[in-house]
């Protein structure tokens, strides 16, 4: 799909119900559809055509046998049949070829539009979900949507244009046996609507439980390590039992309907091919009919039985498609909780000056136990600042707010004068180079993991950034050195390695804030001095926030934040905080390790 129709799009809401997102992913795509739908009606029209062929054959070698015609007339139709019939199926194979561009464009732009909409969640969307529930949910809205303009054209579509001609055909040579069909249609499709709506409840029941049947299996995969070091294999695999079992229970449900609007159908059938048939013998008995009309009605109800007997199927399958895409799309397009505000300008930040005012949050609804309640900081450009504070005093939450993760309960957050609230939350972020205490690698090369602070960095840029984090010499001596994949968040590294990628990464961004939660912590002693001194490289005139459960790392901090219970109890240097005798010298005095310790 051309860049400037997925531009366009991304402008637009996507519609939440299945109908309207298949042809709102469709659009762009929709001059194939245009030449398939032409394409299957041509085929469809022929193929029918070659059902009055076989009549034609049929009665003109009567008429030559009683010498009424001459045998020519019979070549002529069979050569028109070759004809028709290559035709057909040629206009058959192509609606193939303009088809598949269709589907699969369509199921291309669900996936991008899908995957950037799931993107630009907040934080906490993520927090409350299985990362393989959302990948599934994206998956089945996006293949449910292909999976449904294919049974679209190629069941439903056909189908209709084959009743069309079927009754216009049998009209032609009986009304009477034309109206027995039109009557068996009248009942067979309300019918076969109404037990599909019937069971359409199943089918979303069973494709939220395969979801979560995914999301169970990615999130015991991700934590193997600890499934095996606790030797929780058992109770895992009989969890994971657990959940498949309701599944089976769910997918029988459904296919059990599906069987007995089956078993109504044929019977149905089976009376309308009996009174068909009688009626026919009647009628040509009579000398009504010829047994070239004969030979049409049946070939043309042959053509047509298998469909409408499985016409429950395809509208089972249609019902379990568009069920696939509604379970996906509700789960995927949830209003965004953090969104930029219309006009929302991009982020000046050339000092890296930071202030807080009357800033108030609580998480959820817990509007009684706020984390901050009128919390007031202004942290000067360039300053180093550390956060210290025992385990639920807010430290992270502080970070979480800066970087808007979540919206206030109150009060304005400040950077270079500018509320973060008025920016975009990219320019935002682009401000930001974050170190985690846990750092967060893609499956890629190391070199890819490094150049995602900076995508258009040079090789000697992403080396000199690994040096500086003492990272290169480790990666040397990796098998494939920078074009090592690092496996599943970095499972491949040990946690100081992946730790110093991390800190690399933050050194080639070089934005003017810089964010450090505890980024030393998986270190040993000699890197960790290496490291220090490149993070003091790294921290020149830049706006430092440092969160530290080792208070040592801390000494060198132009400013320590004391928090305690989402206020802030001192605010000084190291030594002056030590001298003061509070919170921070008895935090110093209790420390096991080089640690602080949580609180019971």
């Amino acid at each position: 799909m051309p860049k400037t129709d997925i531009e366009k799009q991304q402008n637009e809401a996507i519609p939440n119900t299945p109908l309207r997102f298949v042809w709102y992913v469709g659009k762009p795509h929709l001059k194939w559809a245009v030449g398939a739908f032409v394409c299957v009606t041509i085929g469809r029209v022929l193929m029918g055509g070659t059902s009055y062929i076989y009549k034609m054959i049929v009665d003109t070698a009567q008429s030559v046998a009683t010498g009424n015609a001459e045998l020519g007339t019979v070549w002529f139709w069979g050569a028109l049949y070759v004809v028709v019939i290559n035709v057909g199926l040629g206009a058959w194979r192509m609606s193939g070829f303009l088809g598949m561009r269709w589907a699969t464009g369509l199921n291309a732009t669900a996936f991008n539009q899908l995957f950037a909409y799931v993107s630009k969640h907040s934080h906490g969307y993520f927090a409350n979900r299985f990362a393989g529930s959302l990948s599934s949910a994206v998956g089945h809205a996006s293949d449910g949507a292909q999976n449904l303009v294919q049974s679209f054209l190629w069941e439903y579509y056909s189908t209709v244009v084959s009743l069309v001609i079927t009754i216009i055909l049998m009209a032609s040579v009986s009304p009477r046996v034309a109206g027995l069909f039109v009557g068996l249609i009248i009942v067979l499709v309300p019918l076969n609507i109404f037990l599909s709506k019937r069971r359409r409840p199943y089918v979303v029941a069973h494709s939220r439980q395969v979801t979560a049947v995914n999301g169970r299996a990615v999130d015991t995969f991700s934590n193997i390590a600890a499934v095996r070091q606790f030797v929780r294999g058992d109770y895992e695999i009989g969890s994971f039992r657990e959940v498949v079992s309701l599944m089976r229970t769910k997918s029988l449900y459904q296919w059990q309907m599906s069987e007995w609007i089956l078993v109504l159908n044929n019977l149905i059938i089976n009376v309308f091919e009996a009174a068909t048939l009688f009626t026919v013998l009647y009628l040509w008995s009579q000398g009504v009919l010829t047994i070239g009309d004969m030979v049409l009605i049946f070939t043309l109800l042959m053509e047509v039985m298998g469909s409408l007997l499985f016409i429950g199927n395809s509208m089972n399958g249609f019902i379990r498609r568009y069920g696939e895409i509604q379970e996906g799309l509700s789960e995927v397009l949830l209003p965004h909780e953090i969104v930029d505000v219309p006009g929302a300008r991009q982020l000046e930040a050339y000092e890296g000056k930071i202030a807080f005012e009357h800033v108030s949050f609580a998480y959820g609804d817990q509007k009684d136990r706020a984390v901050f309640s009128g919390l007031d900081l202004v942290i000067k450009p360039g300053e180093r600042v550390g956060l210290v504070g025992t385990s639920g005093a807010g430290k992270s939450t502080f970070v979480s707010l800066l970087l808007r993760q979540h919206e206030l309960s109150g009060g304005t957050i400040l950077i270079d004068g500018q509320s973060i609230a008025e920016v975009t939350q990219d320019s935002l972020r682009k401000a930001m180079a974050v170190v985690p205490q846990e750092p967060m690698l893609f499956h890629r090369s190391i070199r890819e993991n490094i150049a995602y602070g900076k995508p258009d960095a040079t090789e000697d840029e992403v080396v000199e950034a690994a040096k500086m984090a003492q990272a290169h010499d480790f990666i040397c001596m990796l098998p494939h050195g920078y074009d090592t994949l690092v496996g599943e968040r970095g499972v491949k590294l040990s946690g100081g390695q992946r730790q110093r990628i991390a800190i690399a990464r933050a050194m080639l961004k070089n934005a003017p804030i810089l964010i450090l939660d505890e980024a030393t912590s998986s270190l040993d002693s000699e890197s960790e001095v290496a490291v220090q001194k490149a993070l003091h490289m790294l921290m020149e005139k830049k706006t430092v926030i440092a969160i530290a459960h080792r208070l040592s790392t801390l000494r060198e901090m132009d400013r320590i934040l004391v928090l305690e219970q989402g206020a802030i109890v001192e605010d000084g240097t190291h030594t002056s905080l030590l001298k003061r005798g509070g919170l921070y010298a008895s935090l110093w005095k209790h420390q096991a390790g080089g640690f602080l310790q949580e609180e019971e």
